[in-house]
């Protein structure tokens, strides 16, 4: 079982995040990777649905946000891809498997391999052991990091995307599916960051409102050397506290990164936000971890 020791869940509360290397094995990584190439294969996106990806925020807010595609992704597998690849009418300049960026937001929901591995027993002794009662999944993906071309990721905080009232309850699990190396970027922190609150929000529209989501506030400058590398072996995962700053730069290698990731809440006393682009839905609310309740109680203070 993954149970964190004390001297773990202490590393992780101090810093905001927390590596576990050999979370997954080596088997287990090649199934996720044989079925999202199995997906690829299956893919079949509409011209108007060929959304590229970005974490710059007027790419996102004209790509993303204006995109009823992307809105709509919360309960369902869609694809979305790297900027460059596509002509003016939206026909691949690459090839299709080369091109995406990442798959989301609904993995762990309607395909058994990824349901499987997000409910594993071993994600949920992990919950377990940081007193989550009630977590709930919320969102997953599939990251590829493309060889050559694979889009950097700004410096960003979990919860700007993915708020919740009190602050403190959303924990990311990024599993790595290859070495995550500093040649083909892997994920970089400021530890200690998650204890300074949220410094923007990405918030949903009215409906009908063009374009579909807006930011409030705005992401600091940030000091490029306090920011730790944080490379990790195939089967590692890495735990992710909401408010801890991290990014990842773009991959110029000739080696992908391709990870799952996904996202728990602690719904015990939480409200998550209506202006979340993320909302549940009735065909898809927000499943429990646990198959069965914890028959012992802890607290949420790893979060806080």
């Amino acid at each position: 079982m993954a149970c964190l020791s004390p001297s773990q869940l202490q590393k992780f509360q101090e810093d905001g995040f927390l590596v576990l290397e050999g979370f997954l094995s080596a088997d287990e990584c090649e199934a996720m990777q044989q079925r999202i190439g199995e997906i690829v294969a299956e893919m079949d996106v509409p011209l108007h649905c060929r959304t590229e990806f970005s974490t710059q925020e007027e790419e996102q807010l004209r790509a993303q946000g204006s995109a009823d595609y992307f809105l709509t992704s919360g309960d369902k597998i869609r694809f979305f891809f790297e900027k460059g690849v596509f002509d003016k009418q939206g026909n691949f300049l690459v090839p299709p498997e080369k091109s995406i960026n990442k798959i989301g937001h609904a993995l762990h929901a309607h395909d058994p391999i990824f349901r499987c591995v997000t409910h594993s027993p071993k994600v949920q002794a992990l919950a377990r052991s940081l007193g989550l009662q009630m977590p709930v999944v919320v969102q997953s993906m599939y990251i590829f990091k493309q060889p050559h071309f694979g889009g950097e990721v700004t410096p960003h905080q979990d919860a700007s995307f993915l708020y919740t009232e009190p602050l403190g309850r959303v924990l990311g699990l990024w599993i790595a599916l290859e070495d995550a190396t500093l040649e083909n970027s892997c994920l970089w922190f400021i530890p200690g960051s998650h204890t300074g609150g949220v410094s923007r929000r990405m918030v949903r529209a009215p409906a009908g409102s063009a374009p579909g989501t807006s930011f409030l506030g705005s992401e600091p400058t940030r000091d490029n050397s306090l920011f730790v590398p944080t490379p990790v072996l195939r089967g590692a995962l890495v735990l992710i506290h909401g408010e801890v700053v991290h990014k990842s730069e773009q991959n110029f290698s000739d080696r992908s990164r391709q990870a799952y990731t996904f996202h728990l809440m602690e719904a015990a006393g939480t409200v998550w936000s209506p202006d979340n682009w993320l909302q549940p839905t009735p065909e898809l609310p927000f499943p429990p971890l646990y198959t069965e309740r914890p028959s012992q109680g802890g607290d949420t203070s790893a979060l806080r």
